[in-house]
């Protein structure tokens, strides 16, 4: 099954190649307005196609593309996980006090991952077992999180930690941020799973029609707990890598990133509705967000507007969305 198709079970009856041809469209359409931003920035800066601003940009959006690789796979169920930010703050905290209490680097990532790990079985068996509504669960744990990330540590930012841990964050193979090529190993590792295995199909179907594919015997809870294990898990990772490029776990950290994150997924073609979306889109979608962000701290854009335009953005997002919807149920 392609990222695009959906099980006959989701009620999706469009010929194959039509929605192969919607998706190509969608992915396009998104290459031709990064193609035309770029340009532009390239002629109104003098530093947007330097190296160090390019390597800054695929600094920056590793830690989106992470976290937008986890909630591409909630989206397309139907979901959604507003804790990341929150998530990456905490796990920041519990890596650097374990690494200031002695523990190996090994061990600490490991920890850390696990935190997020958690986090994510907390909302998957609330929305599967609890039959609790995704976006309350997640807002809960988002603010739960939050609130542990400042009292584990006292509201301290923690910070010296080894040159070996740093390099996570901001360490360098070649000219390539180990950063960067960890988030692009999770979308593309991200990408196989959903085009390439059962598991994939299943987040699909579950998207498409949950009740369908519940009675067609796909594991819908064993599904979405899954997925949202998936998400905690690269957001927890997603702690490390900051906490390594600041060399500092700070409780405030990655506060609105899950914004960010949504609004790649939902660009790149994902439906928040669930049933569509491509770890491609996801990609050209992060890579979208970093260049607009880049470009606006380029040109001295008040950090204000900068918050605006990407509200704006999302917003943008959401309705295009919505407005695909209603064509489609049409």
């Amino acid at each position: 099954m392609s990222p695009n198709d959906a099980l006959t079970t989701t009620g999706d009856t469009a010929p194959r190649k039509r929605r192969w041809f919607a998706g190509d469209v969608n992915e396009i359409a998104i290459i031709a307005v990064f193609l035309a931003i770029v340009a532009y920035l390239s002629l109104t800066t003098t530093s947007f196609l330097s190296t160090p601003n390019i390597m800054s940009i695929l600094v920056a959006t590793s830690l989106i593309g992470l976290v937008a690789c986890g909630q591409t796979f909630v989206i397309i169920t139907g979901g959604i996980d507003l804790s990341p930010g929150s998530v990456v703050a905490l796990s920041g905290v519990i890596t650097g006090l374990s690494l200031h209490a002695g523990v190996p680097i090994p061990v600490a990532v490991a920890i850390g991952i696990l935190v997020g790990l958690g986090c994510g079985l907390f909302i998957g068996l609330a929305v599967t077992f609890l039959n609790m509504n995704p976006f309350i669960v997640s807002l809960a744990a988002m603010a739960m999180a939050r609130g542990l990330a400042f009292i584990i540590p006292n509201g301290q930012t923690i910070f010296g930690f080894d040159d070996a841990f740093d390099a996570i964050g901001g360490g360098l193979i070649g000219y390539f941020p180990i950063a960067g090529l960890i988030s692009l190993a999770a979308l593309c590792i991200g990408a196989f799973v959903l085009s390439k295995t059962v598991f994939g199909s299943e987040v699909y179907a579950v998207g498409g029609n949950r009740e369908a594919a519940m009675m067609s015997g796909i594991p819908v809870r064993r599904t979405l707990v899954s997925v949202y294990m998936i998400s905690g898990a690269l957001a927890g990772l997603g702690g490390i890598i900051l906490t390594g490029r600041l060399d500092s776990a700070q409780p405030i950290a990655a506060s609105g990133l899950e914004l960010n994150a949504i609004a790649a997924v939902v660009i790149g073609g994902a439906s928040l509705f669930g049933g569509r979306g491509s770890m491609l889109g996801t990609i050209l979608g992060v890579l979208l967000i970093g260049v607009i962000n880049n470009g606006l701290t380029l040109n001295n854009v008040e950090p204000f507007w900068v918050q605006f335009i990407q509200g704006a953005v999302i917003f943008l997002a959401v309705l295009f969305d919505s407005l695909n919807q209603r064509r489609r149920a049409g």
